[in-house]
């Protein structure tokens, strides 16, 4: 079956809010390792919870867990039929723990795996060559220092394997109980050692550029022999390629590449999203990688994933997605990435030849009435070509359009192709929606990354404004219409506009934005802190130095509080433990106090980015009023 969408759009019908911000009818599908269930999220008293029913589609689905505080977004198979894990956080803070709950007992509560207060888990892996057994990353011990545990499963015991003494970043652990770590250097390098558990004393395998992984190296992956590691590398090239490191040699061979695009390394930024790496979930070896550029390829590397990757790319005109295989590699459920048919889900039996439509998430939303997203390149004032991203409305002409610039979180992170909610709210209210992988953006290569060091509220924004003169020169931005709108980074992005640039923007929103470089670095998490040298500390700055504190507040748009009058949206979680509330409080209170009119939308029970489905469409509502007032 194909999934082909016509050019010519129907009647395009308004869209409520939430039509496009509700909760899916279902999402995240995967299929159980012996190929006997499917798993899947769908509501339940408002949250999204677990569900789980017979691949044979015999049955009605059964709803194995009950969080009615807080929908689940990640949970994970074992290999034990009896077991389901997922994670599950407080309100938005981020402390992460792990549940484990029985599936041959409806009745039985969810154990938490992880009862301790205040404790994140960072890092969840089930190797193959440890069956009943899960591996975690925990800082039970020292707020800043993520020790490695083994977990029983079923019994819940947990044994620490090895104890952080400090700027260990992640823990690889060996079938036969070797031990390696990831660290970071005092210069902000990135080493991996193999440990000596009897003396605590690490021995150097090899040493990456911390300014070329500025969120450390991933994929960062045990090959099953237990001999070397699968990683993304960019060592003597601009482009992340995939390479097998020998933890002997530290010898890196190529194993595979593209010649254009880098392996796709957004899960490192957004863990919901397919890994770079498809494994076989029998063996654990490597099976296909997964690039990423105007759209996403596959490069099959086993010819029995050839065969069924052929078959599954036939069922929809999108990218392969979130795939799940069992452990015959035979049964497999597949989610498409698709710029108009959001998150369509199949499944997919090889042996037979046969699939099915499981589901469409939004199965109200009718493809051929949203707005189709057409890759565009924007070239900025010093000639770099920044990819980037136009949906254009349906149904009126494309020229002088009110416009909106809705500008990527990271910033190491980057824009793509597939289904946006936001753009399609804007789209359907008849602006032209423009999303820019400015410099500093991850995924374009090592030169176009680096680019941006040094570069907030400089270069990185003048790429922004390029791209609005780009609009408006190509005839689709009126440019005495044009808002900018983002979310972490790219609320403070919106910030800079409004303070930096205050005769572009017409309008701007800030969603958990940075308002001051110098207090948001000195209040981020404990945990992370240790990390700030190749990333946050070399692009912008390190606020213990107090050279480097003045450029930090000059590029802060709080230092620019009397130059806004820009009509401005502010949008907060009261949880928020990585942009605090004190962020946004102190630019609507400095605007506040000079009689500027600035709307806050505080939700005490989120944290960075919003979870609860009435805080979601509250936040739409909003906006959509507030540039409905503004850009008109």
């Amino acid at each position: 079956m194909s999934t082909h969408l016509s050019t010519t759009a129907r009647e395009v019908p308004h869209f409520e809010v939430e039509e496009l911000f509700g909760a899916p009818v279902r999402t995240a599908a995967s299929i159980s390792p012996d190929g006997t269930r499917i798993a899947c999220l769908a509501p339940w008293r408002g949250r999204l919870n677990v569900w789980v029913e017979s691949v044979e589609a015999d049955g009605e689905a059964r709803c194995v867990t009950a969080d009615d505080n807080r929908s689940v977004h990640i949970y994970h198979w074992t290999d034990d039929p009896r077991w389901l894990l997922y994670q599950q956080d407080g309100d938005g803070d981020e402390n992460w723990h792990l549940f484990r709950v029985d599936l041959t007992d409806p009745d039985a509560a969810a154990v938490d795996l992880t009862p301790f207060p205040g404790v994140t888990l960072l890092g969840f892996e089930q190797p193959v060559t440890r069956p009943g057994k899960a591996l975690l990353h925990l800082n039970h011990r020292n707020p800043v220092e993520f020790d490695l545990y083994e977990l029983d499963i079923a019994s819940g015991e947990l044994t620490m394997l090895a104890k952080n003494p400090g700027q260990v970043a992640g823990w690889l652990y060996t079938a036969s109980g070797e031990l390696y770590a990831e660290t970071w250097t005092a210069h902000g390098d990135i080493e991996l050692a193999r440990w000596d558990t009897a003396t605590g004393t690490p021995r150097t395998v090899t040493t990456f550029d911390g300014g070329d992984y500025p969120l450390g190296v991933r994929p960062f992956q045990l090959t099953p022999d237990g001999t070397g590691v699968w990683i993304g590398s960019n060592r003597d090239t601009d482009r992340t390629r995939l390479v097998r490191l020998d933890l002997a040699t530290g010898l890196e061979t190529e194993v595979d590449s593209h010649p254009e695009f880098d392996l796709d390394t957004r899960s490192t930024v957004f863990p919901t999203l397919p890994s770079p790496l498809i494994h076989d979930r029998g063996t654990g070896e490597l099976i296909g990688a997964r690039y990423l550029g105007e759209r996403q390829v596959i490069h099959p590397l086993d010819p029995d994933f050839a065969a069924v990757l052929e078959n599954l790319e036939k069922l929809s005109d999108g990218d392969v997605a979130a795939l799940s295989g069992d452990t015959s590699g035979q049964r497999w459920v597949v989610r498409f990435t698709h710029h108009r048919d959001p998150g369509v889900t199949y499944y997919y039996d090889h042996a037979t030849g046969q699939s099915r439509l499981l589901f469409r998430p939004y199965p109200h939303l009718d493809p051929d009435t949203l707005a189709p997203m057409t890759p565009v390149t924007v070239t900025a004032r010093d000639g770099l070509a920044l990819p980037s991203y136009l949906t254009l409305p349906l149904g009126v002409e494309p020229a002088g359009l009110p416009t909106v610039l809705l500008v990527h979180g990271g910033p190491w992170s980057r824009d793509s192709w597939g289904y946006d909610p936001v753009a399609q709210l804007l789209a359907n209210r008849g602006h032209a929606v423009l999303q820019v992988n400015f410099r500093g953006s991850a995924g374009h290569g090592k030169t176009f990354l680096r680019a941006g060091i040094g570069e907030l509220a400089g270069k990185m924004h003048d790429d922004l404004i390029d791209a609005v003169e780009w609009a408006v020169e190509e005839g689709y931005a009126d440019r005495d219409r044009v808002a900018i709108f983002g979310a972490s980074y790219g609320g403070y992005a919106a910030l800079v506009g409004a303070a930096f640039t205050p005769g572009v923007f017409a309008a701007a929103i800030d969603f958990c934005g940075v308002s001051n470089l110098v207090t948001f670095l000195r209040t981020v998490p404990e945990f992370t802190k240790p990390q700030l040298l190749n990333n946050w500390y070399l692009y912008a700055g390190d606020p213990g130095d107090p050279e480097q504190a003045a450029d930090l507040w000059a590029r802060s748009p709080i230092s620019r509080v009397e130059d806004i009058r820009t009509p401005l949206m502010v949008v907060q979680g009261g949880n928020d433990v990585r942009v605090v509330k004190a962020e946004s409080e102190q630019i609507v209170d400095a605007l506040r106090a000079r009689g500027v009119d600035v709307e806050y939308l505080l939700k005490e029970n989120e944290g960075h980015g919003f979870a609860n489905p009435e805080n979601i469409i509250d936040v739409y509502r909003a906006a959509d009023r507030f540039l409905a007032r503004h850009l008109g």
